[in-house]
């Protein structure tokens, strides 16, 4: 195996695991929805497969140009969010698609860099997208009104204070507007009461819910298996690598309806046949996660799950897309 480039920002999480699940080799095409540093695409190509890195985020060009130099010919890099699978897949020219794993949510290089403004933990623009385009977090607590704030507060940061986290945001953009991470940190910090001593700083929920906001992480993920279930030939394997519940919830509710596991109504209502037949085939029932040893050395497989499938000969179901949001 090619080893990964030195000082490598980002060791992915449950690898061996993903492997085993994707189970690739010499002459499968699989696709890294979210290619980051590239740590599952080395490990993938190191089986001798070939690989399309799928990311938004274009400082990872340098990443990508150490993994093509290292397994020429056998890699290639597209700009996309993975919503564009299916489109990426087809520009890349290949015949059949094998397999494809997804690791969500942000990555600890994207957090270790200040100017990205992921994280309250150090001073940066109040930035927080994954690609260059689009609105940014200091768009969002500058221009929203109070009610559609203080909702993403609530579910996707799940903050139970939404509404007063909101409120002081409103009234502070009043006298100055946002635009420093350690700046909005500190008003929502306040608005909590402190609560210092918590297990987690009280801005967490916050700016998680800003970054699911501003990259539209929830639609990505449910657009992005449409896709995959889309592309995926049978026999194809997908893995799915999730770090809070609100992702594992959509990719759990995907799996359990395409595997035709969703539960039946009651006895006593009118049962509507649906003819669709199942498009996935469960490789093994609920999530596995971390090992103590890599969550001793890794924080980020603290909360880490991986859910894999099969796809089957069956067509792609209709699109599920908005789920999340409701």
């Amino acid at each position: 195996m090619t080893d990964a480039p030195h000082n490598a920002p980002h060791a992915p999480v449950l690898l061996a695991e993903v492997i085993e699940a994707l189970q690739p080799g010499p002459g499968d095409v699989v696709i890294d929805a979210t290619f980051g540093a590239g740590g599952y695409t080395r490990a993938i190509l190191a089986t001798g497969a070939q690989v399309i890195g799928l990311d938004r985020d274009p400082t990872v060009q340098p990443h990508a140009d150490a993994v093509a130099k290292d397994f020429p010919g056998q890699f290639q890099l597209i700009r996309t969010p993975f919503s564009g699978l299916a489109g990426a897949f087809a520009d890349s020219g290949k015949a059949r698609l094998d397999g494809a794993v997804f690791d969500i949510g942000v990555s600890s290089m994207q957090l270790d860099q200040a100017e990205r403004g992921f994280s309250f933990m150090r001073d940066g623009p109040l930035d927080m997208r994954m690609s260059d385009e689009g609105d940014t977090a200091a768009d969002l607590v500058n221009s929203w009104d109070h009610g559609p704030l203080a909702h993403i507060f609530k579910l996707y940061g799940e903050e139970r204070q939404s509404g007063r986290v909101a409120t002081a945001i409103l009234r502070r953009r009043v006298e100055r507007p946002f635009a420093r991470t350690l700046d909005l940190a500190e008003v929502v910090e306040k608005a909590l009461g402190g609560r210092r001593g918590a297990p987690i700083h009280p801005a967490t929920r916050v700016f998680q819910a800003l970054r699911i906001a501003v990259n539209d992480e929830l639609g990505e993920l449910e657009r992005g298996l449409e896709a995959a279930e889309a592309t995926l030939a049978p026999g194809g394997r997908l893995a799915v690598v999730t770090f809070h519940s609100l992702e594992d919830r959509i990719v759990k509710a995907f799996l359990t309806e395409r595997t035709g596991n969703t539960p039946a109504g009651s006895r006593h209502a009118p049962v509507a046949i649906d003819p669709r037949k199942p498009s996935f085939t469960l490789q093994f029932k609920g999530a596995r996660e971390a090992g103590d040893e890599e969550r001793s050395v890794n924080p980020r497989a603290r909360s880490a799950k991986l859910r894999a499938a099969i796809r089957t000969e069956a067509p792609a179901w209709a699109s599920t897309s908005g789920r999340a949001a409701a």
